[in-house]
């Protein structure tokens, strides 16, 4: 009888994780027939709108323009950081905000203290004890939101053709005449050389209908979410899904529903890409969503 393996984890690069079911993203931009350089550039994820029966719709922004869904531009100069912002409807419905010209406040962002951690081989914590306080999950920032779509190659095309939004891994089944057709697509802002989150945005082909699936909050580290399941769960709360971990991300992950039932993620140690992260192609599965943690439930994936 073969002897059974423990359990192991390792940081590895890039390439190596991706595996040789990829190719580089320039490849992919050139096989799709987009040019690069003539998308709007966008900087970084800003917010998340959810509606909520209670509050009254609000009418937003955004700047591009030239776009035939493009609102007008609307002036922000009383909004915290000024700018101006358009709201751009996609082809399937949903609107995207984009801000142009918003200056950062003056406010100095401070992180909580590192929790050092001592490993089998390495224990460099020494007379000194990790101790915590019970509470909500502090969030660092938003991290990344995706939609459910029944136009999943429309969308594909116009997120990726008209801002520069790049896939970082594309999740396919096989078709009965063994194709890969991708039904799912974590994406990255693609600021070429420089770092940035494993995705900011995903699409997933729904047959059931369109909607937004949940949007995700990084928090410090694994105690921080620990501790806010923990609270969120002793207030009455529900929970969706995890503790658990990621495999594309390898983000720590922890899923509730809010009040309006809207699903809300908080989530720690993401991967980070850049233009060099080559495209991986994944077969879709429970299996290729986490690594470890609760069996996904059936709503998570509708």
């Amino acid at each position: 009888m073969a002897a059974i393996q423990p359990n192991r984890g390792a940081t590895v690069p890039d390439v190596l994780a991706v595996g040789v079911s990829s190719e580089p993203q320039l490849e992919w931009l050139a096989k799709q027939h987009i040019i690069a350089q003539d998308r709007i550039q966008l900087k970084k994820l800003s917010h998340m709108r959810y509606q909520h029966p209670d509050l009254e719709e609000i009418t937003t922004f955004m700047i591009a323009t030239r776009l035939p869904t493009a609102s007008p531009v609307q002036d922000l100069s009383e909004a915290p950081g000024g700018g101006s912002l358009v709201t751009i409807t996609d082809p399937e419905g949903f609107p995207f905000n984009v801000v142009f010209d918003q200056k950062p406040t003056n406010v100095e962002v401070s992180h909580p203290e590192k929790v050092v951690l001592n490993y089998t081989g390495e224990k460099i914590r020494r007379r000194e004890f990790n101790r915590f306080e019970p509470g909500p999950a502090a969030v660092h920032k938003l991290g990344h939101f995706g939609l459910c779509t029944q136009q999943f190659e429309v969308l594909l095309k116009f997120y990726t053709s008209t801002f520069n939004i790049t896939p970082t891994d594309l999740v396919y089944v096989n078709t009965p005449d063994d194709q890969k057709m991708v039904v799912t697509t974590f994406c990255h802002i693609d600021l070429g050389e420089t770092h940035v989150d494993h995705h900011s945005f995903f699409l997933s082909a729904n047959p059931k209908g369109k909607h937004v699936h949940h949007c995700s909050f990084e928090v410090h580290d694994y105690d921080t979410q620990q501790l806010g399941h923990q609270w969120l769960a002793k207030k009455g709360y529900k929970s969706v899904w995890g503790i658990g971990r990621h495999i594309l991300g390898s983000q720590i992950f922890d899923y509730w529903w809010d009040t309006t039932g809207n699903m809300v993620e908080h989530y720690a140690d993401g991967d980070l890409v850049n233009g060099d992260t080559p495209i991986g192609y994944v077969q879709a599965g429970s299996e290729s969503l986490a690594v470890w943690g609760p069996d996904v439930p059936a709503i998570f994936l509708e």
